[in-house]
């Protein structure tokens, strides 16, 4: 029997398309219902068991804040392995550096030098810093160095201030110090607001802490571009701190760190209100894992003492007084940024809309004002910039860790080897694929002029000086005449009606098994995994889906720059007017006359004193100082210093025969005492090299080992190879006196 062709009527692909889609979208919206089902039982979860760490690595209690005579909820941890092992690929360059330590560098974790983890105290609890394998605790912990983090705990112990956990923090630092008497001192590693606390620990204490290093974090609360940065309108328009205690009074004492998690959600409401929910949607079969893992830190809400956030908002914030030398914890501790010893490196994106690079950076120009302070100082400063990374990848993204943290982790050690001043460190991905370093690092000179050109090419904070003035009035008035009434009616009770009433946690416990509503989604999302039906790739229906999300998230996106406009116009109208200025002109002079021309004094007298004693050393001191002075005058010719050089002196003053009779620390102290006097008269520190070194065994030694030096650099420029020919001229035995 003959067979006659299925006919196609006009629109059946139409309808197939449709129906595909359809099918499709519906499974979907069943799997997304049951992943906010899936997040609300996570945070109820997480709740029962106490807001844990979401720590992805064992640790062990060192150290109980809670435990001590004023207590803190703050804890030192050491991190004592990884849970989860690396599983590598055959021919992975890459990813098989990150366990790769240098045969000569390699050595136990007992004389390594310690690694010290803060994470943010931004409303979320810790350990989004070690979420991932691929993070700075598993890079720090593949070089072989000892990890410590400093956990936190949701509910603040009744009365502490920043003070009390400022001194808990140099407390976990001395304890660190005893268990590794043969290591450097420790370095400090401070996430987004972690890297204010290092900061505050460094200049207090700088006799405790290694190298800092701050990541996304913010010290210039002030400093941001014109038309961007918007977050730093939000206290002046709201009034300034009042704001602050009026939510505290409200919380009976306590400060809710929801509240600080919402502000970070309405700073981009297209991502908070649309995109993050529909990426997930769209991607559900992929997407729900990692969806849930960030979910299970982010709606970790913890709490402060209305004293401590009072104090930040107050001081830091709204006050801006850190950078300026101003921030008092207590009346025995005053915090100025000019104490820390140790180089610093900040590591700045500029994806990143929390804390752009200008507040990553500008507190630079404020402490140090030039270059030339820096060298008067003896200080290191290095800055690292991405370019896109939003403000949890740069502590929280793998690639971000496999890459930069890697190479910030592994340069730590040899950042003490810098000669003081300004510098960037570039991490270029042009080496050899044949070879193991997939990347190659410099540190190049920088001064204040590059940092301002990522600003508007100047300071201008004069608005904010009268925002923070009128800060101070306000919550002075709240706290006269309407606190004492707020703090009489508000009981335990209320104060938990208020919290659980915050969107944050309504919509977690509306979303799962709570809610019985729920269950139909917890029953169909099973049988839809086992019958899943995907849409294919080019139906039309998917790409009209996808249009008409991305048109809703940039409307969002339109409605946040106009209010962003809108706002930033609001703010400048009323600070910036000369009226309300002049009002506060009184508050805004925090600096006395007297207290300037003291500071000057002091200057002047420290600036004398350092002279005198330069002038004293400079041909004072033996081989070991002439060899360190050389190779210090010989890495700098070229204003660019290579990670390969650095580490070719750390092989040097390590393991070298003559350099075994002290210990690194020492020598790195010797090495940056003559990178000072070249910084201090450059050409009188290399012509009294040949009284340094002596005798012609001595003078071969240090010609070969220079040598070797100009060899570690890739590309050698023409001012090392005229450096080097200048050195063998020096100390040709022919032409000077042994």
């Amino acid at each position: 029997m003959e067979q006659h062709p299925v006919m196609e009527y006009p629109g059946s692909a139409f309808f197939k398309d449709l129906w595909e889609y359809v099918d499709d979208a519906w499974q979907r919206g069943v799997l997304f219902m049951d992943t906010l089902r899936k997040r609300g039982n996570i945070y109820n979860e997480h709740l029962a068991q106490g807001n844990p760490p979401v720590l992805t690595f064992d640790y062990k209690i060192v150290m109980d804040g809670r435990n001590f005579e004023k207590p803190v909820n703050f804890t030192l941890a050491r991190i004592i392995n990884r849970r989860h092992q690396p599983v590598f690929k055959a021919n992975d360059d890459k990813e098989r550096r990150a366990v790769q330590v240098d045969q000569e560098t390699r050595t136990s974790t007992s004389i390594r030098r310690p690694i010290v983890i803060l994470d943010p105290r931004a409303g979320h609890g810790p350990g989004i810093g070690g979420s991932k394998r691929d993070s700075e605790i598993g890079i720090a912990l593949t070089l072989g160095h000892p990890v410590y983090f400093i956990l936190f705990f949701p509910e603040p112990e009744p009365g502490q201030t920043l003070a009390d956990v400022q001194r808990t923090q140099v407390r976990f630092l001395q304890e660190i110090n005893r268990l590794h008497p043969d290591a450097e001192k420790p370095a400090l590693i401070g996430n987004c607001q972690g890297g204010w606390a290092a900061a505050l620990i460094g200049a207090d204490r700088p006799d405790l802490t290694g190298p800092l290093v701050f990541n996304g974090s913010p010290l210039s609360y002030w400093a941001g571009v014109e038309g961007k940065n918007p977050m730093r309108y939000k206290g002046g328009l709201t009034g300034g701190t009042w704001m602050t205690s009026l939510f505290s009074d409200l919380g009976n004492g306590k400060f809710d760190g929801a509240n600080l998690v919402a502000g970070f959600e309405d700073l981009n409401p297209a991502n908070s209100l649309w995109t993050k929910q529909y990426n997930v949607y769209a991607r559900i079969d992929t997407e729900e894992h990692r969806y849930l893992e960030f979910e299970r830190w982010w709606n970790g809400y913890y709490y402060m003492t209305a004293e401590e956030i009072h104090f930040i908002v107050s001081n830091l914030f709204v006050g801006n007084r850190l950078e300026q030398g101003l921030l008092e914890l207590d009346e025995r501790t005053r915090i100025d940024l000019k104490n820390i010893e140790d180089p610093v490196l900040v590591f700045a994106s500029s994806g990143d809309n929390i804390t752009p690079p200008q507040q990553a950076l500008n507190w630079i120009i404020k402490v140090w004002g030039s270059v030339d302070g820096l060298k008067t100082h003896g200080q290191v400063v290095v800055y690292l910039l991405h370019k896109t990374i939003g403000h949890l990848g740069i502590f929280v993204s793998g690639k971000v860790s496999k890459k930069e943290h890697m190479e910030i982790i592994s340069s730590i050690d040899l950042m003490e080897y810098l000669s003081p001043g300004l510098y960037e460190m570039v991490i270029r991905d042009d080496a050899d694929p044949a070879e193991t370093e997939a990347y190659t690092v410099k540190f190049e000179e920088r001064t204040m002029d590059d940092i301002l050109a990522l600003d508007d090419g100047a300071l201008n904070e004069g608005d904010f000086r009268a925002v923070s003035a009128a800060s101070n009035f306000n919550d002075t008035m709240y706290r006269t005449f309407v606190s004492p009434w707020v703090k009489a009616f508000t009981t335990p009770f209320s104060a938990e009606l208020i919290r659980q009433s915050n969107p944050l946690r309504w919509s977690r416990y509306a979303f799962s098994d709570n809610n019985p509503w729920m269950l139909p989604f917890k029953r169909l999302a099973p049988i839809i995994k086992e019958n899943r039906r995907k849409v294919t790739p080019d139906n039309p229906f998917s790409d009209l889906e996808t249009s008409s999300a991305k048109a809703v998230g940039d409307l969002l996106h339109t409605y946040s720059d106009l209010r962003d406009d809108a706002q930033e116009l609001c703010f400048r109208t009323i600070y910036g007017n000369r009226l309300v200025q002049d009002s506060f002109k009184y508050r805004m002079d925090e600096i006395t006359e007297q207290e300037k021309n003291l500071k000057r004094t002091m200057e002047k007298k420290q600036q004398i004193e350092t002279e005198q004693r330069m002038k004293a050393a400079m041909e004072s001191g033996g081989f070991i100082k002439g060899l360190l002075r050389m190779m210090a005058a010989l890495m700098g010719a070229d204003h660019a210093i290579d990670q390969e050089e650095l580490r070719y002196i750390r092989q040097l003053v390590t393991f070298h025969n003559i350099m075994t009779r002290t210990t690194e620390a020492s020598l790195k102290r010797k090495m940056q005492e003559q990178v000072k006097l070249l910084q201090f008269d450059e050409q009188r520190a290399i012509s009294a090299i040949p009284k340094l070194i002596r005798g012609a065994e001595n003078r071969l030694t240090a010609i070969q080992i220079a040598e070797a030096l100009v060899h570690a650099d890739p590309v050698a420029t023409k001012k090392e190879t005229r450096f080097m020919d200048q050195i063998r001229e020096m100390l040709d035995d022919k032409k000077t006196l042994a």
